[in-house]
């Protein structure tokens, strides 16, 4: 390893504060909490705004990925907020590996921290053997829980779209999920939280219990890049946005995203002969996974309030008639295999985001439209460009058109 790179001194964690950008609201916060646990204090980063933006672009350039340019620029606005014993904080990014812009995260990080906090090292939360040296150490027991994050994460998430748009008084919704969230954090911390159909269906009473008004509400899916997909910074807001405009949103799961990337591990071996040690312990860790998601659709099933998660092999179905599941290049075929879930069970407007310059997502994103709308004539998919020189007018602008057009549609 470079001398230059600080190391993070595991054995002295505790004494360190760990700043993580704010990529996935509501799986983050259990992140966070399970990695509290096991010494690391973990604080996620909510700064937002144009500064934030303006200080990712001093250290990172504008043809870079917007999501690094967005997540370097929250590092380093907490960094210089004079919150933090720059000796005693460190950053955490998230990595999978890919073959994108994204996987230079972590050395585009390092170099804007090298003028201004040199002493700050850069931690890596990843599955495929990156970084080896400044890696969280993942323990089995470790590992199983952030799973479980994931699950809770999609249930609250799903609950909370599908509940929030028809609430009778307004607040209702959020003090659900925080009541929510706060109980599945008890269950960490009591190992209850392996019960999974009990506390789904905990989470979906609690829901469903809500007061409300069952109206009509314009759908509208939410496809893409990972982080503009989810984060509140990267796509200005747009559930909110959504919210603001009497629809009801429909944003996939990230477990969708989580058994895309274990499949594409299947796929190397499969198309291209890239077999090793761990090819079966994935295929292993495939099976359980589509266990538990097949768990939580039971549950919404059950309660008749509550759209499911797309099956993933139907997903993978849907993907083979578009594009080959080859193709794994940022979200590679997740994204029109979404998109055509989305259009089959009645989300016909649907939104692309994908940062400016983002080659893979837009060949499988926007290039991947026509395809899509063969399939299902009346799907209204618009792809939305969020970059450091686009308005948040101008987004917010082209989604008004496509949801005056679907209420035309309706």
């Amino acid at each position: 390893m470079n001398e230059q790179v600080p190391v993070f001194p595991d054995e002295r964690r505790e004494e360190y504060t760990i700043l993580a950008p704010d990529m996935l609201p509501y799986h983050f916060e259990f992140l966070a909490y399970v990695m509290r646990g096991h010494g690391y204090h973990i604080e996620i980063l909510h700064d937002e705004g144009r500064e934030v933006i303006d200080e990712g672009l001093k250290h990172c350039n504008n043809d870079a990925c917007f999501p690094a340019l967005c997540v370097i620029g929250q590092y380093l606005h907490a960094l210089k907020s004079g919150k933090y014993d720059l000796d005693r904080t460190a950053l955490l990014i998230t990595q999978t590996g890919g073959g994108c812009r994204a996987s230079n995260y972590l050395s585009l990080v390092r170099k804007a921290l090298m003028e201004e906090f040199p002493q700050v090292p850069v931690l890596s939360l990843n599955f495929s053997s990156l970084e080896k040296g400044n890696s969280l150490k993942l323990t089995p027991s470790l590992v199983l829980k952030l799973a479980y994050c994931v699950f809770y994460g999609d249930l609250i998430m799903t609950c909370f779209n599908q509940t929030k748009p028809y609430e009778k008084t307004e607040g209702d919704c959020a003090r659900v999920r925080e009541e929510c969230s706060e109980k599945v954090k008890k269950l960490f911390d009591s190992g209850a939280y392996r019960k999974l159909r009990k506390n789904a269906r905990m989470i979906a009473e609690a829901f469903a219990a809500v007061p409300y008004d069952y109206g009509h509400k314009t759908k509208v899916g939410i496809v893409g890049e990972i982080y503009v997909k989810y984060s509140p910074l990267g796509n200005s807001r747009l559930v909110d946005f959504l919210l603001s405009e009497g629809c009801e949103p429909v944003v996939p799961a990230l477990l969708d995203f989580v058994l895309y990337c274990i499949v594409n591990t299947l796929n190397d071996a499969k198309l291209y002969g890239k077999r090793s040690i761990v090819t079966p312990a994935y295929r292993i860790v495939y099976r359980w996974a589509k266990r538990k998601q097949r768990i939580m659709n039971e549950v919404l099933r059950a309660g008749k309030r509550y759209e499911p998660f797309h099956e993933f092999e139907h997903l993978r179905s849907l993907a083979d008639k578009v594009i080959n599941q080859g193709v794994k290049m940022g979200e590679g075929w997740l994204i029109p295999a979404e998109m055509a879930a989305l259009a089959e069970s009645d989300t016909e407007n649907i939104v692309c985001a994908q940062p400016f310059g983002c080659l893979p997502n837009h060949i499988a994103g926007k290039g991947a439209v026509r395809s899509v709308k063969k399939l299902f004539p009346r799907v209204n998919i618009v792809p939305i460009d969020y970059d450091p020189s686009a308005t948040k007018v101008n987004q917010e602008n082209r989604i008004k058109l496509m949801l005056a057009s679907a209420r035309n549609n309706h």
